[in-house]
């Protein structure tokens, strides 16, 4: 009686040529090219044919488990985890703390995928692709800087509601300075510029929504030219107000925006902080370590020397 096989797709091409060099219709090397193999594994491909028949190229590992799988206890402990300690976090950001803080050696696609197994996780279908104009980036560091605030629950309860004001560098990508106050007004935004002046000098200009702060959006009749409050200072300053007309234009900031909402109230968590004080003490280290916008290594060089870089004319920025 005839044994059924089960056969890869792959497995029958190479059934296939075996065939071929068994009947001297093909050599070797010419079945090495077509199956992208080296004549040697040719050979041994042949030899098993001619000892088992089809059954020699049917891999032999088919139905066992594989010799790169998790072990049952890290597993478990790893599960253990996601359902306690990091309950709520991303399979990437999960993965990070998994690695830095339990000494864990596991991937976070090993992380995503048992999250999806045990209903943790849920893939996010593929948004239908919107194409915008592209805006170039600055020339240098410090040329342009993108400015938002972000009410969120920050400490998930734990205190107040807060908004969070982020600055990001046009040119590079890179989070500079966050601040967490009350709300968005005259005063916090002050005290958030003089937090980058005071460590990276005057940048040329601000890009910023169209906020009552930034701009005047009913100015009086017959005012053309009215300035705000915060306007005001930065113009003494000669520093620059530009104001996106949609969210999109000022996208570097906005999506900065949707990871901080994401990972920084799980960092807050894992270190107890309940406070607005305390959350602002931290987050100059959560700057320093945010992935993907530190970003000292493809930082385009200041358009002068850091010590002249605040009194130097707008002008002089941008021409880098």
């Amino acid at each position: 009686m005839d044994k059924l096989l089960q056969m890869s797709t792959k497995e029958l091409s190479r059934l296939e040529i075996m065939q071929r060099l068994a009947e001297k219709r093909m050599s070797q090397r010419e079945a090495a090219q077509v199956l992208g193999v080296s004549v040697r594994h040719v050979k041994r491909l042949l030899r098993a044919y001619r000892e088992h028949g089809a059954q020699g190229l049917i891999s032999k590992r088919r139905g066992r488990p594989s010799n790169n799988r998790l072990a049952d206890e890290t597993r478990q402990r790893v599960l253990d985890l996601l359902q306690g300690k990091y309950q709520g976090f991303g399979p990437t950001l999960a993965c990070e703390k998994l690695v830095e803080l339990e000494g864990l050696r596991i991937s976070d696609e090993s992380v995503r995928q048992l999250m999806i197994v045990e209903g943790l996780w849920k893939p996010r279908k593929v948004r239908k692709l919107v194409v915008h104009q592209m805006r170039e980036r600055r020339a240098c560091f410090g040329e342009l800087v993108q400015i938002d605030g972000s009410p969120h629950d920050w400490f998930e309860g734990r205190a107040p509601a807060c908004n969070l004001l982020v600055l990001i560098d046009d040119a590079t990508g890179r989070l500079v300075q966050l601040l967490f106050v009350e709300r968005e007004s005259f005063f916090s935004y002050c005290q958030v510029v003089e937090g980058y002046f005071s460590r990276y000098g005057k940048p040329a200009a601000f890009y910023s929504d169209q906020h009552g702060i930034f701009r005047v959006n009913q100015p009086a009749s017959g005012v053309t030219d009215a300035l705000t409050q915060f306007g005001r200072a930065m113009q003494q300053l000669d520093i620059q107000i530009i104001c996106a007309s949609t969210p999109q234009a000022k996208g570097r900031v906005e999506r900065a925006n949707q990871t901080l909402q994401d990972r920084l109230p799980k960092e807050l968590r894992l270190r107890g902080i309940c406070s607005w004080e305390a959350g602002n003490a931290y987050l100059p280290e959560f700057v320093e370590d945010f992935p993907g916008l530190s970003g000292q290594d493809r930082q385009p060089p200041l358009c002068c020397p850091p010590q002249k870089h605040a009194r130097c004319p707008p002008a002089a920025h941008r021409a880098g």
